[in-house]
C-alpha cells in the first residue's frame, strides 16, 4: 500500500526556544539572525531560524547559540547538522547551503524539548561572530498577507484551482493549502466510504480534500474496469455535495512502472475525465507511486497521460508522481533536480510527494525546502508512522513534517481515512462497521493528531 515512502523528515523544530532576545549591544554587523516560534506544546516546539550573511562571503560556516537551562534539548533538526553540548547549540551547514555570499540567507529548522518555562535563546553567532536579530511573528496564512478568510466550504470558497508559479492557487489567483484525508485501497475498505463518513470528514474533521486511492492492480481496476470507474465517480460526488475536493488517484504501486497501465490509465481517464470536465472540484493523480523505474519513462507516462485528461478538462490540476515511490527521486538517491532540468511538458501540474514521518527525516525534509522553491508540490500521501504503515506514531517528526508543510503552503492528504489494521490508520478496527467516524473513542493515535491538525480553520485568502 501507498505507504511505502517518502517524503522529508521531520526532523526539526527545536529546543523549546521562544524568541531571540536581547542580541548584544555591541554585535558586530557581520550577520543577522531572526528566530521564530512556529509550534508550541506540551514540553516541546518548533523553531525557525533564518541566518543573513552580512559580511564577506563565506564557504562554511558555525551556527552557535545558548540555552539557559542545559536541560533544553534539541531533539531533531533541518537544513543544518544540529549538536548539542550542555547550553551551547551547534548547527553547521549541508552541502547545498554551505557557501553564503554577502546579504544571502538561509533557513534552518528543529525541534526541541524543555520543561518548566519555555527558554529564551541568546548569544548567537556564526564563524565567531555575534549577530544582530529579531523576533519574527509570521502574518496568518503561512507569511503571505492574507485578506481575511473567506466563508463557505473550501470549494465554495476557492472555486477553480489552478497552479500560479509553485503553489496552488484558487480563483482569485492566491495561494492556498488544501489539508484532508486519503482513502485506503477503496476495493478493501469500501465499506468506510459511505454518507455517515463523509458526513464526519467534512463538517468534523474540517477536511477541504478526500483523496480517493483507486488501486489498479492488488485486485483493484484491471479486474473490473466499469465497476471501479463508477465507484470512484460516486465518492466524487460525495466528496463535491459536500464542498470539498475530490483526488482521483491512479493508485499504480506494484509493478512500479507507470507505463506498464499506460493503456489502462488512456480509458480510465477518458473516462473521468469526460464525466467530471463541468466540476471545480476534482484533481487528477497519475501515477501514485512510481518505483524502479526512471524520471525519464515517468516523463514519458506523463506526457501521454495528460493530453487524453486535456482533450476532456482543461482547466482541472494533474499531479503527477516522481520516482522513488513518489520522494522527487531521493529514496532512489536522487533529487528533484532531475526533474527542475527535464520538467514535464504540460502546464497545470504539480510534483507529488509522499512522506513517512518514522522513516523519512533530514535529507527528505531538506530537499522539499530546496524543491518547493523550484517546483509545484503536493503532498498527496503521507503518514506518521513508518513507510510500511506500521510501528509507533512519531509525533515529533510528523508535527515537524506538518509544521514544515504549512509554512510552505503545501497542500496534503493523510494515509489513511479507514479502519484498516495498521498504525496509520486514522481510525481503529470495526470503526466502519458503525455510525461513529469523529469521536475520541473511535480514533487512533494518529488519527487524534491529524484530525487536530486538518480541523483548525482554513485561511483561504479572497482577494
Amino acid at each position: 500500500m501507498k505507504r511505502l515512502l517518502a517524503l522529508i523528515a521531520a526532523g526539526a523544530t527545536a529546543l523549546g526556544l521562544t524568541a531571540l532576545s536581547n542580541p548584544p549591544a555591541a554585535a558586530a554587523a557581520g550577520c543577522r539572525v531572526d528566530y521564530t516560534v512556529t509550534s508550541q506544546w506540551q514540553g516541546g516546539f518548533q523553531g525557525a531560524v533564518k541566518i543573513t550573511n552580512l559580511g564577506e562571503p563565506v564557504s562554511g560556516w558555525t551556527l552557535k547559540f545558548t540555552l539557559p537551562d542545559a536541560g533544553q534539548k534539541v531533539v531533531q533538526g533541518w537544513n543544518a547538522t544540529w549538536a548539542q553540548s550542555g547550553a551551547t547549540v551547534t548547527a553547521t551547514p549541508v552541502d547545498w547551503n554551505r557557501a553564503l555570499g554577502t546579504g544571502a540567507s538561509t533557513d534552518l529548522g528543529f525541534v526541541g524539548s524543555f520543561t518548566g518555562a519555555n527558554p529564551k535563546p541568546t548569544a548567537f553567532t556564526l564563524n565567531g561572530v555575534a549577530c544582530t536579530g529579531s523576533v519574527v511573528e509570521p502574518p496568518p496564512g503561512g507569511g503571505e498577507p492574507t485578506p481575511g478568510p473567506g466563508t463557505g466550504t473550501p470549494v465554495d470558497v476557492n472555486g477553480q484551482l489552478r497552479v500560479c508559479g509553485v503553489k496552488l492557487c484558487n480563483q482569485y489567483n492566491r495561494p492556498v493549502q488544501l489539508r484532508g484525508m486519503s482513502t485506503h485501497g477503496i476495493q478493501w475498505f469500501s465499506k468506510c466510504y459511505n454518507a455517515a463518513s463523509v458526513d464526519a470528514l467534512a463538517k468534523d474533521w474540517k477536511s477541504d480534500l478526500l483523496r480517493i486511492a483507486m488501486y489498479v492492480q492488488e485486485r483493484g481496476y484491471e479486474t473490473d474496469p466499469a465497476g471501479f470507474t463508477s465507484r470512484v465517480n460516486s465518492l466524487v460526488d460525495m466528496a463535491g455535495a459536500r464542498g470539498m475536493y475530490a483526488m482521483i488517484d491512479f493508485h499504480t504501486l506494484t509493478p512500479g512502472d507507470p507505463n506498464y497501465n499506460l493503456d489502462r490509465a488512456k480509458t480510465f481517464f477518458a473516462s473521468v475525465a469526460a464525466r467530471n470536465a463541468a466540476k471545480k472540484h476534482v484533481i487528477y493523480e497519475i501515477a501514485n507511486e512510481p518505483n524502479g523505474v526512471s524520471w525519464a519513462a515517468i516523463k514519458n507516462y506523463a506526457e501521454q497521460v495528460i493530453p487524453v485528461i486535456r482533450a476532456a478538462d482543461p482547466d482541472a490540476v494533474i499531479i503527477v508522481g516522481t520516482r522513488g515511490w513518489s520522494s522527487l527521486g531521493v529514496s532512489d538517491g536522487s533529487n528533484e533536480s532531475e526533474i527542475v532540468n527535464n520538467p514535464v511538458n504540460a502546464t497545470n501540474i504539480m510534483y507529488a510527494f509522499h512522506f513517512y514521518a518514522a522513516s523519512h527525516k533530514d535529507n527528505y525534509r531538506a530537499t522539499v525546502s530546496r524543491a518547493a522553491s523550484q517546483l509545484p508540490l503536493f503532498v498527496t500521501e503521507f503518514g506518521t508512522v513508518s513507510a510500511t504503515g506500521g510501528g509507533t506514531l512519531d509525533r515529533a517528526s510528523t508535527t515537524a513534517w506538518l509544521d514544515l508543510l504549512d509554512q510552505l503552503k503545501i497542500s496534503y492528504a493523510n494515509w489513511t481515512y479507514s479502519d484498516a489494521p495498521e498504525s496509520s490508520a486514522a481510525l481503529r478496527p470495526g470503526t466502519c462497521d458503525g455510525t461513529d467516524y469523529s469521536s475520541s473513542g473511535v480514533l487512533t493515535e494518529s488519527g487524534a493528531l491529524i484530525k487536530s491538525r486538518i480541523s483548525t480553520t482554513d485561511t483561504f485568502p479572497t482577494g
